[in-house]
């Protein structure tokens, strides 16, 4: 299953690269031949593995207890800090930063249940989303949920591959936990900020996957 977000760039990669493997067939030259065959499979492959969406399972404790935080995106815990969050929060929170790799996932999910109160595109610089910065300098989309259980931000952030993000939530509207909010394509970064009382469930190094992992309970 291929995600709706990436379909004008799925129409793309997909022609050209079923292109270049016609293009083949009158390419008498070997040398140029099989490198034409390769460069078009490769993009054909590319395709599927950027813009898989597979179907994900919300944990049942999830649906019963609304303080459960899942896993926003696939990826691996690049840190886990205190900071201040002056955006949306303004107070001292807890930061979960997660790096997507050009192989994971790229379909973001809701972390929580709450209602979006905040939204915010930013544009910025495109450093590599594993360094510590680019939370604060690259390109973003920040959002903001009201909870039952306090106030929590999470940040779409772009980085050196991935050069636009895709994000569908509206202020005003009611988003579940697990529910799909947009995707960043070709490898970023995914920041969430809790209240500072939540118990963190996951732990720097840690494989989490969006939809499924429960990585914190808010206090």
């Amino acid at each position: 299953m291929l995600t709706k977000y990436g379909t004008d760039n799925i129409v793309v990669m997909l022609a050209i690269g079923i292109g270049l493997i016609v293009l083949s067939n009158f390419i008498s030259l070997m040398w140029l031949k099989i490198p034409t065959i390769v460069l078009g499979l490769m993009l054909i492959i590319m395709t599927f593995v950027f813009f898989r969406d597979p179907i994900r399972t919300i944990p049942d404790e999830v649906t019963k207890d609304k303080s459960l935080v899942l896993a926003p995106a696939d990826g691996k815990v690049m840190n886990i800090i205190e900071i201040e969050e002056n955006d949306y929060m303004k107070t001292l929170s807890k930061r979960i930063s997660i790096f997507l790799s050009p192989l994971d996932v790229h379909v973001n999910r809701s972390p929580i249940t709450g209602k979006v109160e905040y939204f915010d595109f930013v544009e910025g610089k495109f450093l590599a989303a594993y360094n510590h910065e680019s939370s604060d300098l690259n390109e973003q989309s920040k959002i903001g949920v009201n909870t039952h259980y306090g106030k929590v931000l999470f940040k779409q952030i772009v980085g050196v591959m991935a050069r636009r993000i895709v994000s569908d939530v509206l202020v005003g509207t009611e988003i579940e936990a697990g529910d799909k909010i947009g995707m960043m394509k070709f490898g970023s970064r995914m920041d969430i900020f809790l209240p500072l009382g939540s118990e963190i469930y996951c732990k720097v190094g840690n494989r989490i996957v969006a939809g499924e992992t429960i990585i914190a309970k808010i206090k």
